[in-house]
């Protein structure tokens, strides 16, 4: 059937209409969940599980206009086997914040998050650790900026940092970059610098590195391998608590591997 011009006119108006609709109707929101698992657990270069398999999953709430929230939550073994705690098994980290660009191609990232473990009695009297650790839920407020495949992120604690007594104003600096290597691949160089004041000087002070490679196997199934290695002090960063502290070393260099499924 041969289209008038009017037709024609009429087609295009519906078209542009339908689209602009569409684009209306873009959701505002979204909700993703994950779930994985990694042979260690560490953070900042530190193992939480001490050098064991960890079990994590977490969900996320993101708006349109750059607000998000979200919750995670692994087990550990930390609390108690560095702490001295009786009590304290799993992480589970409450965060939020906005996320926007300063100007195209320079994004930003603020926001607060606190590490908690329910339960956890670090510190407390009738445990190893009493009257030499505080609790060790941690807060921390962080501000990031991208440019490009790097990131700059600044973290800072308020109030003691992981049980340690008058950390307050614990400082975390890492800049890390995502590079894409094609085939579904990415690798990501990290260092970052943790110091963490009024521990007998700058014993608790040290560097971490890390090196990771992803693979995005499809339909949100994604597989890495990591490598890991810190200059933290061999006599600060120890299992040391009752009963199931073997005064190992827990910053030791070493890979890991994991696997994940985001939906």
């Amino acid at each position: 059937m041969k289209l008038t011009s009017k037709s024609a006119i009429a087609l295009l108006v519906l078209a542009a209409s339908t689209a602009v609709f569409a684009e209306e109707k873009a959701p505002e929101s979204t909700l993703s969940y994950n779930i994985g698992a990694v042979s260690d657990y560490r953070f900042r270069g530190v193992t939480q599980t001490n050098y064991g398999g960890a079990v994590q999953g977490g969900v996320d709430y993101a708006h349109a206009s750059g607000f998000y929230i979200g919750t995670w939550a692994s087990n550990v073994s930390w609390v108690k086997q560095v702490n001295g705690a009786s009590d304290g098994t799993y992480e589970l980290d409450i965060y939020g914040g906005y996320k926007g660009e300063l100007q195209p191609g320079l994004a930003y990232d603020v926001g607060y998050i606190t590490y908690m473990y329910p339960g956890n009695n670090s510190g407390a009297d009738g445990t190893q650790g009493a009257g030499l650790y505080s609790n060790a839920t941690t807060k921390e407020f962080y501000g990031a900026l991208t440019y490009g495949v790097a990131t700059l992120k600044y973290s800072q604690s308020l109030g003691d940092f992981l049980g340690n007594i008058n950390s307050n104003g614990s400082r975390y600096l890492d800049l890390s970059a995502t590079f894409d290597m094609g085939n579904g691949y990415a690798l990501t160089p990290h260092i970052g610098r943790q110091t963490i004041p009024n521990q007998a000087g700058d014993v608790a002070n040290y560097t971490d590195l890390s090196l990771t490679l992803v693979k995005d196997l499809g339909d949100g199934l994604t597989v890495s391998a990591a490598y890991v290695a810190t200059n933290a002090d061999k006599d600060f960063y120890v299992n040391q608590g009752a009963p199931s502290g073997d005064g190992k070393y827990i910053a030791k260099n070493g890979a890991l591997v994991g696997v994940k499924y985001a939906f």
